[in-house]
């Protein structure tokens, strides 16, 4: 689904990634874990066409490095930030209307299955988005997302800040995103959810892939933990 190749990316003269290269196949949940600062938020940005990359982006069979972020969209891959990036001006339902792509046909979610998934979105369906909790806009954001139908989402740091329940509900929501075929790359801090839920991880570390393996085997690895992931 998603092949990374010699992934390099820079901040003005700052050499942020520096080699990055790991894939996720189809319908696996794939964690990208390491400290804040080792470039998990860069490399999905530069994925999505956010910084200008250099080296092989490769989704769906496609090279889309260089391409820009809505050609990218329309290729089927979907990205929630880190920074929740709703309309806090339009209710609930409109921006879940404003995720479908204009010439959608009938995709694997809908509004009312939205709403099913979370209860607490059906009862502000017609609240402005910037009146939800952060944990509602969260899932307002990862909501909206699905509605474009993606084959492939990226989530940065989606459980930031949230109540351990809605941590746990949006854990649900992945593992039922992944049920239906879609695939997942997490960037994600909480070692202990992406234990749970992953099929595979990767540490980052100083720009670079240092690690990848099973959960299980991570599990095992105290100085993989000790060096990349402890604070």
């Amino acid at each position: 689904m998603l092949k990374v190749i010699d992934l390099h990316a820079f901040y003005g003269k700052s050499h942020i990634l520096q080699g990055v290269n790991f894939h996720v196949a189809q319908g696996e949940i794939v964690s990208l874990l390491g400290r804040n600062g080792v470039g998990r938020s860069t490399t999905v940005k530069t994925i999505m066409g956010e910084v200008e990359p250099q080296g092989s982006i490769q989704f769906k069979g496609n090279e889309v490095a260089g391409k820009k972020s809505f050609e990218i969209a329309h290729l089927g891959l979907g990205y929630v930030p880190e920074n929740r990036d709703i309309f806090p001006t339009l209710t609930v339902r409109q921006n879940l209307v404003l995720g479908m792509k204009s010439n959608q046909p009938t995709g694997r979610w809908d509004i009312n299955e939205m709403f099913s998934m979370f209860p607490n979105l059906a009862e502000r369906a017609d609240v402005p988005g910037g009146a939800l909790s952060g944990g509602e806009q969260q899932m307002l954001c990862m909501c909206r997302t699905l509605m474009g139908d993606p084959d492939m989402i990226m989530i940065d740091e989606p459980t930031e800040g949230l109540a351990p329940k809605i941590v746990e509900q949006l854990a649900k929501l992945l593992q039922e995103i992944a049920k239906r075929g879609v695939s997942i790359l997490l960037v994600e801090q909480k070692l202990s959810i992406a234990l749970k839920i992953s099929n595979r991880l990767y540490v980052m570390g100083h720009g670079k892939i240092v690690y990848e393996g099973t959960p299980e085997s991570l599990l095992q690895a105290d100085d993989v933990k000790a060096e990349w992931l402890e604070v």
